[in-house]
């Protein structure tokens, strides 16, 4: 009872601070380049800690570590690409994409595909398709974050699953709402430090708990993987021949997205101050991926070491149980407080470039037809979407109920980083690429990715790897067929 509490308090004085915190950045927003971007002039520091914090979430501290203590060392592979991804997108699309926002004065990802292919007729079919996209598969993305919140909740105090959504959304929703993008930047910070304390200091301290502390499952990692079975200890979890391949593929491909595919990530690299920020930002968010992927998966086989493989229920909650089992009662919530940091600072991510690309290419463009609106009153409304998208995603929490944040995380990504990483590389690289293009590159791109994730053969080769296949011919037959006619617009210097 002493220990519920004190994670209790723990738990209630971090989010309390959070909220002011991020309620204290929020007397900075004067208009709505404040509220979607920062003013474009946040500190690489404070950018890389935020694009971490938010791409990493309930997925480094729930999804991934229940995914590593469930299948072994095949994990390896996941965390390749993602690390290799995350290290390509820092260091050859952060800085360029910086300039390109600043070009364009693009206030979201959608605004500046829109304003990099100006000159097309396709401009509104783009606004309408790229935001279709954000906010369904956003949807998806703020379930898992909310229903991990959720899980972790229950884990730490019995606390219904229902009512730890609900308190997760009520923390996340107000500071979103009054701060915008300048108050989630930076209570993601605080979040991305905890997390990768978490990352670092769990992994670390479990290695040397297991190996003197009797009666265990195993001693080592080595001796549970081998005790687990011949799957854990397998790099392909005992696929062979052409389908280890499709395996490691399916796996690595988890790279793509991170070549422009993410928005919420995409628009940390356009908020960035100048190009130090870019290389101080750069140099932080290389060193996380690696140290973070690092920590998630020890903590999934250290995990296993302590519990063995079919003692956990839910294996996505291996996390908050090993933090709980190894240290004492104060870092332990701590720690498992750094989970609940992780899916708020997604969460709180995901609403706002929702809420933003919602109000930059639906509200004012189609339904206000382009309508100029005195600053306090375009930001007044563009703080009532964000209240809408927040409730309506407290609801989806509901209604579309979900068992694996794993999964969901997989589909979404899949799903939004195939259509919107080709258009990215597409129009940075290839100046014929047309408006068009970039219109049948999202729809091809999308559905034929979420078809193939809903048919048998996604169990044998990933859509993650099979989708940016449709995304690409598609871009390359349509600008062929437009003769490229359009007006090149230029790079950004």
């Amino acid at each position: 009872m002493e220990n519920t509490t004190l994670n209790l308090v723990v738990l209630l004085l971090y989010m309390g601070g959070l909220m002011l915190f991020g309620l204290y950045q929020g007397m900075k927003v004067k208009n709505t380049t404040d509220l979607n971007m920062g003013g474009r002039s946040v500190p690489g520091w404070a950018c890389a800690l935020s694009e971490r914090a938010t791409a990493e979430s309930a997925w480094c501290l729930v999804g991934f570590p229940g995914y590593a203590y469930g299948s072994g060392l095949v994990s390896i592979w996941v965390a390749i690409g993602l690390a290799l991804g995350n290290i390509f997108a820092w260091t050859l699309l952060a800085n360029r994409m910086r300039k390109e926002a600043a070009k364009f004065d693009a206030q979201t990802y959608v605004d500046w595909v829109v304003k990099r292919h100006s000159k097309s007729k396709a401009v509104t079919a783009i606004r309408l398709m790229g935001s279709f996209i954000v906010i369904f598969l956003f949807a998806f993305y703020v379930e898992a974050q909310v229903i991990g919140g959720g899980k972790t909740l229950h884990t730490l105090f019995g606390l219904p699953v229902t009512w730890g959504i609900i308190l997760t959304m009520v923390v996340i929703i107000p500071y979103t709402v009054w701060g915008g993008f300048q108050s989630v930047v930076y209570t993601d910070c605080v979040q991305s430090v905890l997390m990768i304390f978490t990352l670092i200091v769990a992994p670390l301290y479990g290695l040397y708990y297991i190996s003197v502390t009797p009666g265990l499952y195993a001693s080592s990692i080595v001796e549970a993987l081998r005790l687990a079975g011949p799957n854990y200890l397998d790099l392909t979890a005992g696929a062979k021949g052409i389908f280890a391949g499709f395996m490691i593929a399916s796996n690595f491909a988890w790279i793509i997205a991170y070549l422009g595919g993410c928005p919420h990530l995409t628009v940390r690299f356009m908020a960035m101050k100048d190009d130090a920020a870019w290389k101080m930002g750069r140099n932080i968010a290389c060193v996380w991926t690696v140290l973070g992927y690092s920590g998630a998966i020890l903590i999934g086989l250290v995990g296993l070491a302590i519990f063995g493989p079919a003692n956990i229920a839910d294996a996505e909650m291996i996390m908050p149980k090993v933090v709980l089992k190894i240290f004492n009662p104060v870092l332990g919530a701590i720690c498992v407080t750094g989970a609940v940091a992780a899916m708020l600072s997604t969460a709180d991510s995901m609403l706002i470039v929702t809420s933003s690309e919602f109000s930059e290419n639906i509200l004012k463009p189609v339904i206000l037809k382009g309508q100029k609106l005195d600053p306090k009153k375009e930001l007044f409304i563009s703080r009532c979407v964000t209240v809408i998208v927040g409730l309506s995603a407290l609801a989806l929490a509901f209604l579309l109920p979900a068992n694996m944040v794993y999964s969901i995380v997989s589909f979404a990504w899949a799903a939004m980083g195939n259509p919107f990483a080709v258009v990215t590389c597409m129009t940075l690289l290839w100046k014929k690429y047309t408006g068009a293009a970039a219109f049948w590159t999202m729809a091809f791109g999308f559905f034929c990715t979420v078809f193939w994730q809903m048919s048998p053969y996604n169990a044998i080769i990933d859509a993650r790897l099979v989708g940016v296949v449709p995304a690409l011919i598609a871009g390359y037959v349509v600008t062929k067929m437009s003769n490229g006619g359009e007006e090149y617009l230029g790079e950004a210097e």
